[in-house]
């Protein structure tokens, strides 16, 4: 088995796969890439027996085989490398030569057959999305999915698809996100629950591209396939919270400011609450918002005043600085509107400006009690 192939080429498409490893396994085989070779064309795949990625990369050859080749070591020699052909040659004593310009090195590999196969997805639903669409619905959601192992479902993403729209939603009980795009949509109507792994991957590759992804679903996998790349992993077993049910739907106090502004504030507020509950007050009362915190224990306090657009009556209400924070972080528009109704019910937060026609993006945020 002999093949050709660029160094930066090959470089880039294995460090897209690499994402894919985990740095500890069970089974040693994991530690490698697996490299499928079919004449011209080579199939190099990782998998953490969840999720298995694999790419397709054209090389000169004309042999055929499998093997498995030491992730690491193999990504660590090709960051040397300048751009230049590298020839790899499987040697009968078990160790696999690649040869560049300036010298030889060879590095044992392992049996191809004993990598794990991919699964094949059983008679699957399918729908197609731009990459730069999905990268964005990523974004703008997975950042409030939860950490919680004993509550696995809100540990990943909520894909829910209908011939109306696509919507995906994360939480983990005090934020909650709600990303949906009337724009697409989908044959028929699925709800399935990603990881979190592979959506960092796929957010990570998707951002900015111009392909379709084409995405197959089943009861219990997922497959997305964009170009010359497949990613396949198991989805998240269970039922998805009803989300819409804590999603208040009267909220007649409406605030609007410059999301730079008010982030600013927050983040400057922020460093004087207390360290543990991270409490802000927002007050507000006509077209003056008053953000402050304290942390009593070290009688540190802070207070400032913004002005703002507000409808409703003056009210008084707590949030922890750090979700208000990361939600404000992840919107890009100049200007996000606040609605409330009462101070125990959660406030929504929606970008005022700088969405695509057919996207709605809706930020839910827990309040914490003030004390008086």
């Amino acid at each position: 088995m002999k093949f050709i192939v660029s160094s930066t080429y090959l470089l880039k498409q294995l460090q897209i796969l690499g994402g894919v490893i985990n740095n500890s396994n069970t089974l040693p085989i994991l530690d490698n890439f697996l490299f499928d070779l079919k004449q011209n064309t080579l199939t190099v795949s990782a998998s953490d027996l969840e999720t298995t990625m694999s790419s397709i990369l054209e090389v000169d050859s004309d042999a055929e085989g499998t093997i498995a080749v030491p992730a690491k070591l193999l990504l660590e020699t090709l960051k040397t490398f300048p751009e230049q052909p590298l020839t790899f040659v499987v040697e009968n004593n078990n160790t696999v030569e690649i040869s560049s310009n300036h010298g030889k090195y060879a590095l044992a590999y392992a049996d191809g057959a004993e990598f794990p196969k991919a699964v094949e997805l059983a008679d699957p639903s399918s729908t197609t999305i731009l990459g730069d669409v999905l990268a964005t619905a990523l974004n703008k959601t997975i950042f409030a999915a939860g950490n919680d192992d004993l509550r696995p479902v809100m540990s990943g993403v909520f894909f829910q698809f209908s011939p109306e729209n696509l919507t995906f939603v994360a939480t983990d009980a005090h934020k909650l996100v709600k990303y949906q795009r009337t724009d697409i949509t989908a044959s028929q109507v699925a709800e399935f629950i990603m990881p979190k792994k592979p959506l960092n991957l796929l957010k990570g590759i998707l951002a900015g591209s111009e392909a379709d992804v084409t995405i197959e679903y089943n009861d219990s996998n997922a497959k997305f396939s964009f170009e010359n790349t497949e990613l396949i992993c198991r989805l998240i077993d269970g039922k998805y919270p009803n989300y819409e049910a804590v999603i208040p739907k009267e909220n007649p106090n409406k605030l609007t400011i410059a999301r730079t502004q008010l982030l600013s504030s927050v983040r400057r507020v922020s460093i004087f609450s207390n360290k543990t509950t991270h409490q802000i007050r927002l007050k507000i009362a006509g077209a003056e918002l008053n953000i402050s915190a304290e942390d009593i224990d070290y009688s540190n306090k802070a207070e400032e005043r913004l002005t703002c657009s507000y409808q409703g009556d003056d009210m008084q209400i707590g949030f922890n600085s750090r979700f208000l924070t990361e939600m404000l972080n992840n919107l890009t528009s100049d200007d996000v509107a606040l609605e409330m109704s009462l101070p125990n019910r959660a406030g929504i937060l929606t970008p005022a400006d700088g969405l695509d026609e057919g996207e709605t993006v809706t930020m839910l945020v827990m309040p914490v009690m003030l004390n008086s």
